[in-house]
């Protein structure tokens, strides 16, 4: 079976949230199932620089705008997965975000951009391009790459059977009406039944109306986003493609997130040796300038700062988390307003309270294996794949009952517990009194050794690998016509 995965980011090229760790991970795990994979990638700097051995498939010309386009082949030098990269100096040699302006604002051309990345999929998709391979199935991920799916839906002559994954429905990829013609599609896609949203086209919504079938990154997701409540405006167009909507929950990827081999952790454990996290531990708190003191239950708190994330629960919360001697560690960048938030609770609370803003992946792995307890208080979530690392570490998630939470973490209730099924804290409204009094559960029960102990490698046990993941992916082409053996 040959697919084509189509994205914009992927670990640990260019990141800016979890698409990119499924962009690194699910490929590979695609191939060990005896997949024939190849991505498809935006030509940003770090990705040329990632591209090893690049050849020449085509000279594509100038399209949307971008001048000079050439579709280049070689394969990631991090993992020898196969991949295409798009290279469009023009739209793609940017320092930084992949998607915003120095100043915060998004590109004022990305409705080109990232139509060349869906042109190019579905061009790729129809042997156009490289004769020499052509997928059967093109697995497109978010808005970015959505447009690949509306533009094999206007080719009257495809074959190649579309995917599209949703990671995040709030962000829609959302453009003003005048510039659909840039876009190279019938007028008529410019319809509510296509891409029209309220006076706009919406890339989010190309996917959703014209991929063969939908996927969200977790089960409890796809229903989740069937409602007004998170839907985001898009819940009617969800619930008009029915049983064409399945989630498949993310994995974790054992050779990067592991703490028996982390090497950018201090000290590595596994479930049966926990000893090395209390050195973790330790240092995490020496690191932060925090008290070191075992017995104080570390919180922290990685994340990408923004209101989804439920982050002003936790600034409200503060005082009483830490009035029962528990303390507190955040990483992340985003929101300005929550940046400087942080900072003054942290000013306010010094050796209880720890804050780094900025995105630093080697520090988010001793973030993690440090901490007693991972905060994921979200107001909608995906999938999380925090509270995943956390729980392969041994450290025990308190979240919110919302998204791929519900798949992935199990209540720390009397029955729960005594069931041996527990594996973190959760709580149900987005409200500081819900969190805090979820906070001290876990303050009441890390006082315990035993329970505690029972939690973390209760948690350590779970299996989110990418292998079950990549066996239901392949189960879902083949239920669209895609033999297994595909020539």
């Amino acid at each position: 079976m040959k697919i084509l995965q189509v994205g914009a980011e992927v670990f640990p090229l260019v990141k800016t949230g979890g698409l990119a760790d499924v962009m690194g991970a699910l490929p590979q795990a695609l191939i060990a199932e005896g997949a024939d994979v190849r991505l498809l990638l935006p030509g940003f700097p770090a990705i040329l620089a990632g591209l090893k051995k690049p050849a020449l498939v085509c000279e594509v010309g100038a399209v949307f705008g971008a001048g000079r386009v050439r579709l280049l082949r070689g394969a990631l030098a991090v993992s020898g997965v196969p991949a295409y990269v798009v290279d469009a100096p023009y739209f793609y040699q940017r320092e930084g975000n992949p998607y915003l302006a120095a100043d915060g604002s998004e590109w004022p051309d990305n409705a080109q951009r990232f139509a060349l990345l869906g042109w190019v999929a579905a061009q790729v998709a129809s042997g156009g391009l490289d004769p020499a391979w052509a997928p059967d199935v093109l697995h497109a991920h978010d808005w970015h790459a959505a447009m690949a799916c509306a533009y094999v839906a206007a080719n009257p002559g495809a074959k190649v059977a579309t995917v599209f994954t949703v990671h995040n429905l709030a962000y829609q990829g959302l453009f003003d009406a005048r510039d659909f013609h840039l876009l190279g599609l019938p007028i008529r896609y410019m319809d509510p039944t296509r891409l029209e949203y309220h006076g706009k086209f919406s890339f989010m919504k190309a996917g959703l109306t014209s991929a063969r079938c939908i996927t969200t990154v977790s089960p409890s997701y796809a229903q989740e986003i069937a409602t007004s409540e998170f839907g985001c405006g898009l819940d009617g167009v969800v619930r008009s493609r029915g049983a064409d909507v399945s989630g498949i929950l993310n994995g974790v990827d054992d050779a990067v997130w592991n703490p028996s081999t982390d090497k950018d952790i201090p000290a590595r454990y596994s479930a049966s040796d926990l000893a090395g996290k209390a050195v973790c531990k330790a240092a995490l708190q020496q690191a932060l300038g925090l008290r070191v003191d075992a017995k104080a239950p570390l919180f922290t708190l990685v994340s990408r700062l923004t209101p989804q994330k439920g982050l002003d629960l936790v600034l409200a919360a503060i005082p009483e988390m830490l009035a029962t001697g528990a303390q507190l560690a955040v990483q992340g960048t985003g929101d300005a307003v929550l940046e400087k938030a942080f900072r003054e609770a942290m000013a306010a609370h010094p050796g209880a309270m720890a804050v780094r803003i900025g995105y630093d992946e080697t520090f988010a792995h001793q973030m993690i294996a440090g901490a007693d307890a991972m905060l994921v208080p979200s107001r909608f979530e995906p999938c999380g794949l925090t509270q995943l690392y956390a729980l392969r570490y041994g450290t025990v998630p308190v979240v919110r009952h919302v998204g791929g939470l519900i798949d992935t973490v199990v209540d720390a209730d009397a029955s729960s517990l005594q069931a041996n099924t527990a594996t973190g804290f959760m709580f149900g409204p987005a409200t500081r009194e819900a969190l805090a009094l979820a906070v001290h559960r876990a303050v009441h029960d890390f006082a315990q050794p035993d329970v505690w102990k029972q939690l973390q490698r209760r948690g350590m046990a779970q299996n989110f690998s990418w292998a079950a993941a990549a066996t239901q992916y392949l189960a879902l082409y083949q239920a669209l016509g895609v033999p297994a053996q595909a020539a």
